[in-house]
């Protein structure tokens, strides 16, 4: 059957790229971009859809959220992908400009949660971190501490000075640059979380809030080091008073080099992460091209895998690699939304 839904697919790219506005070679691989956190969990899908069926294994590319996305809004045809990965959701303005190039007819597909973690080398001291700590540290412009509702130049060299009760260690942290989802969640979440502690920061208009709180340091506090998390845990091992940021998912594959810092009180584990106790837990997705469906061959058998409660389910073989379950009525609503390429409506925003 799949060998024959494989034939099929190839007659139909022949009349459905004529549709497409821009000509282009016909390919017979599923190409994915986009987030490094959701990477992992992507590649044992595509990995176990190549062994397992006659369609060749998708190419994988990490872009970042925000790279995939680009990439994957840039327009209809087999030069652009069929599907971007997410550690967050779609933005408005990204849909807008999906919309604009012909990507019409997006289906979402929330694949399960993370958990994002602020870690340094096992050995070294494990951090106990209030979100405002977080932000003191972190942010390029902060609250005067000598009073008055006034932005100064951040002035904090080590974590002491923002949390008496941290060691007297210099601020050093590695993490994503803005392409990333990561990168995006950290600040919307952490980073925002303790901006919100001052109520005159928080009572702003949205734009103003977040212009304050979402604007990283600049003076070498706070370490830009790209896609490759790996390149984070190779620098937390080597500099015992670095912290680096990444997801929950990596954190479980490098136990052995590194530990979680506690955020409020709250180690992240699977638990607290899922029942949104650990304070900067995300939700991870997939967005399809659907467009490309019929055209490029196995899109819809990919989906499937990937709902399959087989795969993202409770007992699934992404629990294995670190992937945190939603809820089975979320599975459920997800499954169905994603096989019947159910699109977005821009109503979600």
């Amino acid at each position: 059957m799949i060998k024959l839904k494989t034939a099929l697919a190839s007659v139909a790219v022949a009349g459905a790229m004529a549709a497409v506005s821009t000509p282009t070679m016909a390919r017979d691989t599923i190409n994915i971009v986009g987030s490094s956190t959701v990477y992992p969990f992507a590649t044992v899908v595509a990995e176990r859809f190549g062994r397992n069926t006659d369609f060749p294994t998708p190419k994988l590319e990490s872009t970042g959220s925000g790279g995939g996305l680009k990439l994957f809004c840039a327009g209809v045809g087999t030069q652009h992908p069929d599907i971007t990965n997410a550690s967050r959701r779609i933005k408005a303005s990204e849909f807008e400009l999906c919309q604009s190039n012909g990507v019409e007819k997006i289906t979402e597909v929330r694949i399960g949660s993370d958990g994002i973690v602020m870690a340094n080398a096992v050995g070294a001291e494990q951090m106990d971190l209030t979100l405002k700590a977080v932000f003191l540290a972190l942010a390029k412009d902060v609250p005067d501490p000598e009073g008055g509702e006034k932005l100064i130049p951040n002035p904090y060299k080590n974590w002491n000075e923002v949390d008496s009760s941290l060691p007297g260690k210099p601020i050093v942290v590695m993490g994503p640059p803005p392409t990333s989802g990561t990168r995006d969640a950290f600040v919307e979440i952490a980073m925002e979380g303790g901006c919100k502690q001052y109520d005159w920061i928080k009572a702003m208009g949205k734009k103003d809030m977040r212009a304050i709180c979402h604007n990283m340091r600049e003076d070498g506090a706070f370490i830009e080091a790209g896609e490759n998390d790996n390149l984070i845990v190779q620098r937390l091992v080597q500099d015992t008073d670095t912290l680096g940021i990444f997801g929950y998912s990596f954190l479980e594959e490098n136990r052995t080099k590194v530990q979680p810092s506690l955020i409020n009180g709250v180690q992240p584990t699977q638990d607290t992460i899922s029942s949104d106790e650990y304070p900067v837990a995300r939700s991870l997705f997939f967005y399809v091209k659907n467009a490309h469906v019929g055209v490029v061959p196995g899109i819809k058998e990919y989906i499937f895998e990937f709902t399959s409660e087989g795969t993202w389910g409770d007992n699934g073989y992404l629990v294995d690699v670190g992937l945190i379950p939603s809820s089975r009525d979320m599975r459920m609503k997800m499954a169905k939304q994603a096989r019947n390429l159910e699109p977005m409506t821009g109503n979600e925003f």
